[in-house]
């Protein structure tokens, strides 16, 4: 026995034994017919290393907790705890660090288990291998194989490496799992050219790929991650996934609210020293009493409860979340790059039409179950009363192996999918076979593309049955059927009416038969003679909601790409009917060729022009959502197979179909879809808008309460007068409104016309400058009311705590009116809505009014936090300057929708 080459050279063998012969492989593998010897396969082993992908140890779980700390907002929020803790306030410090832990532990419960996707992808591996060993055929272990082994495969076997064949027999395997065609391939032992597609490999079949039918041998070229399977797992694992539109922002904001509050607090010290001649102790006071106004420590908390229920709104429909951020991230999709095969499709192929000299009938209902009827001009029509239509229908029930079973509902193929379209057509015709015995049969074979049996018909009579590639039964046809008897045969019209077919983008078969006349009749022999009845056109329909969803999709602004394995006249035909090439559009598609031709430059400068692309491999994806990327699109990947992860982890939002998706694919993204319904992503669309929408709003309604208290801290130091708030009066405005008001707004619905808005810029800032304007104002507007209420109280005589109680209850009920105003940030908040359709609003604001009440009149109060009992001319004056308050802001608001439109949507 030759000795095999090197593990490296074996990956070169690998890459390109589709292109070589069979006697080439075997002899620069060292290995024959006859297979390897025990001993050589031991050697061959030592060398390789086992037929199994390799496990990667886990980051441990305490170094994934603590990453989850790894986030500014988190880190204003433990410095918010820390100076708690030096104001010796430990319970509230004890909150907050409480609140941060919580955060790290839901981004681990969520996001941990990214490793899972390659474990599954491991799981893909066959098990056991017949391979020839020592001159005879024996079950191994898979893992024990090595490039060399010759391997038998049957129907059903799950392939157990990457293998050039050697034989095959009527063998077809099913490889959507990395190609993404919906039908089987056919296997044949020809070489191909050197850079033929994955897909387009007639010659390799490849590990984790199940056998559809038929069987054969081949010699293995590839085990473990040398495997195409291996490779794929190698994307993942080297494909880092970025931070999502909200990561990004909220890591900005807090880096610059960051620097702005040392900013603020340096000016303030020095002028306080400076002008003032504070002491440092006071000095000191009052800069850990602005920084705890300003830090929105609840913001974090708020977030991360937002998205916590958008999670669970998201799986009522019908969308599972497995890391928060995704929730968000959809809002922000521009781009949605999709799968066709089971994800805009429905993976189930569907007779369509069918077509005989006479007629062209419409085929109703889609999939397997056999609900439908066949029209004619939009009308149904019995078979009966077409002969020919029945002479083809018949043909196409007895020459088939396929049946349909039904369990729980949904009705599955035993047997080619092509020949399960087949057989639900016939039923749809109420045609059954059971009348047709069988006599003989000749099965389906690459070399002639058709299959033959033998039957013997109701009347007595016997035929030969043909189906198979129309070509192949036109040049074997010499007549055709006609209206009562049977004429000759119009080729161009067939093939005219083919190609017409065709180019819709259906797969057409074709049916014809011949009197068999006598028991000693050849079954192979329909060289001539034949009948020809007519074609069926056969397609994976698409989903009916995904056209709709698409649709709306165009509608928010959204692109949809199609990225599939499929030829690109079937790509193009299926990307026009589900209105993904517009009505006008050029039909550009391109094919994995041309992108293995074009520069990645070159790939991003029409990127956002094509939106169908062809013959696909793992590789193009991720280039394709790299480029989008690169414009700065916000780009979702959806899909289902193992040839999906690598693009969905790199996607902005990866989305994966939770029923005929693979393991692999589902931990991959961030989002599975639970009915595998593509309109499903519209409606998660539009909740992650409703969630973004939220997030700003609570932004918009902490950012001026922070900014009121900071302002009324930098004024009283800026022009050296009493504080009007003490640092741990400030600490309880922020803790009541953090856990009563602050939290109302997530349970916002969605504004009118959410979806009919064009999808945010990535770039556009979490505060925009209305935003700013807006806090700015707002912030103003509630220091000053809290001021004056401040001095109205000082003037009237009232004692120091009554005039800060008074500024607390006047900062609550302030923010309590511009929550109603950050009810509807686009449009006015001067109507009736305002008060109603959240409840949570109103049972917040009792919650708030409850616990101020508590505040100023409960003795151990004002122990804790220096209050005191006021008047009711105190709360009169709050509420009239909270109205006013709740009126300026409206007029604001009015005004940006007037005159600066662009800068408040």
């Amino acid at each position: 026995m030759a000795e095999t080459a090197a593990p490296a050279e074996d990956a070169l063998v690998s890459a390109l034994a589709h292109s070589r012969s069979a006697a080439e492989v075997l002899e620069v593998l060292g290995s024959s017919g006859d297979g390897l010897d025990g001993d050589s396969a031991r050697e061959r082993l030592a060398a390789h290393g086992p037929n199994k992908l390799p496990e990667k140890r886990p980051r441990p779980a305490i170094l994934r907790f603590f990453a989850q700390f790894n986030n500014v907002l988190i880190y204003i929020l433990i410095a918010a705890g820390v100076l708690k803790a030096i104001l010796n306030d430990w319970i509230d410090c004890a909150v907050i660090v409480s609140v941060a832990i919580v955060n790290a532990v839901v981004g681990l419960i969520q996001e941990g288990r990214a490793q899972r996707a390659l474990d599954s992808i491991r799981g893909m591996l066959s098990v056991t291998a017949q391979v020839r060993r020592d001159g005879h055929w024996q079950q191994v272990d898979a893992q024990t194989l090595v490039p060399g082994d010759i391997v038998r495969i049957a129907s059903g076997d799950r392939i157990p490496a990457d293998m050039r064949l050697l034989t095959v027999a009527n063998l077809r395997v099913e490889e959507s799992a990395l190609t993404g065609e919906s039908l089987p391939a056919k296997k044949d032992v020809l070489q191909v050219g050197p850079d033929a597609g994955l897909g387009d490999r007639m010659s390799m079949v490849y590990s984790g790929t199940i056998v559809a039918a038929g069987s054969g041998t081949g010699v293995v070229t590839a085990t473990g991650t040398s495997t195409e399977i291996g490779r794929i797992q190698s994307l993942i694992a080297d494909v880092e996934s970025i931070e999502t539109p909200l990561t990004r922002k909220l890591a900005r904001f807090g880096r610059q609210l960051s620097v702005g509050i040392l900013g603020a607090a340096a000016v303030m010290l020095v002028v306080g020293k400076l002008v003032h001649q504070f002491t440092v102790d006071e000095l000191i006071t009052a800069a850990i009493g602005f920084a705890v106004a300003a830090i929105p420590e609840g913001l974090p908390a708020v977030v991360t409860i937002t998205l916590a229920l958008g999670v669970q709104q998201m799986a009522r429909r019908r969308a599972i979340t497995r890391k928060l951020p995704a929730v968000e991230a959809l809002g922000a999709v521009n781009v949605i790059c999709s799968d066709k095969t089971g994800t805009l499709t429905q993976n189930e192929m569907t007779a369509r039409t069918v077509a005989t000299a006479r007629h062209l009938f419409d085929v109703t209902g889609a999939g397997y179950r056999p609900e439908g009827a066949l029209e004619l001009d939009g009308a149904p029509i019995t078979v009966a009363d077409h002969p020919d239509l029945a002479a083809l229908l018949t043909t196409m029930a007895v020459c088939n192996d396929a049946r349909l079973n039904e369990a729980d509902g949904q009705w599955r193929v035993v047997g080619e999918p092509t020949e399960g379209a087949l057989r639900t057509l016939t039923l749809k015709a109420r045609i059954d076979d059971a009348d047709w015995p069988r006599l003989g049969v000749v099965p389906f074979e690459s070399a002639n593309k058709f299959m033959v049996t033998l039957n013997d018909t109701p009347g007595g009579e016997r035929y030969l049955y043909v189906k198979g590639a129309p070509d192949r039964l036109l040049d074997r046809s010499a007549t055709q059927a006609g209206g009562s008897a049977a004429e000759p045969l119009d080729r161009a019209a067939w093939e005219a009416r083919i190609d017409e077919l065709s180019a819709r983008g259906l797969r057409v078969l074709a049916a014809a038969r011949r009197p068999a006349g006598s028991d000693t009749v050849d079954i192979g022999d329909v060289e001539n003679g034949l009948e020809f009845l007519g074609v069926v056109g056969i397609v994976d329909p698409p989903r009916p909601e995904a056209v709709t969803a698409i649709a709306t999709c165009h509608a928010a602004g959204i692109q949809v790409t199609m990225i599939t394995g499929d030829h690109a006249g079937t790509a193009q035909a299926i990307a026009r009917e589900m209105g993904i090439i517009k009505v006008g559009d050029p039909p550009r598609v391109l094919s994995g060729a041309e992108l293995e031709e074009m520069s990645q430059t070159r790939l991003r400068q029409v990127a956002d022009e094509v939106h169908v692309y062809a013959r696909t491999s793992p590789e193009h994806k991720l280039r394709i959502v790299s480029a989008l990327q690169a414009q700065g699109k916000v780009v979702a990947m959806t899909g289902d197979g193992v040839n999906d992860a690598p693009a969905l982890t790199r996607a902005d939002i990866g989305v994966a179909m939770g029923i005929k998706g693979t393991e692999a694919t589902k931990e991959a993204a961030g989002i599975i879809l639970a009915d595998d319904n593509f309109a499903t992503i519209e409606r998660a669309v539009e909740e992650g808008r409703r969630i973004y929408d939220n997030i700003r709003k609570s932004v918009l309604f902490m950012l001026p309460t922070n900014g009121a208290q900071s302002l009324i801290i930098l004024v009283a130091i800026l022009a050296g007068f009493a504080l009007p708030l003490q640092p741990v009066q400030i600490l309880w405005v922020n803790m009541v409104t953090s856990v009563t008001l602050s939290l109302a707004l997530v349970f916002e619905k969605a504004e009118d016309g959410l979806m009919q808005r064009p999808p945010r810029t990535p770039k556009q800032a979490l505060v925009n400058r209305a935003d700013v304007a807006m806090i700015s104002l707002v912030s103003i507007l509630v220091a000053g009311a809290t001021l004056a209420e401040f001095f109205v109280a000082r003037a009237g005589g009232y004692p120091l705590a009554v005039a800060q109680t008074a500024a607390v209850n006047m900062l609550a009920l302030g923010q309590l009116a511009y929550l109603l105003n950050c009810r509807f940030v686009t449009s006015s908040s001067l109507r009736p809505q305002v008060f109603r359709g959240n409840r949570w609003v109103w049972r917040m604001a009792g919650a708030m009014i409850a616990l101020q009440l508590l505040f100023t009149y409960a003795p151990f109060m004002h122990t804790w936090f220096h209050s005191a009992p006021i008047t009711f001319r105190g709360w009169s004056v709050a509420i009239a300057l909270s109205i006013v308050i709740f009126l300026t802001v409206e007029t604001a608001k009015w005004v940006g929708r007037r005159f600066m439109p662009t800068l408040v949507t």
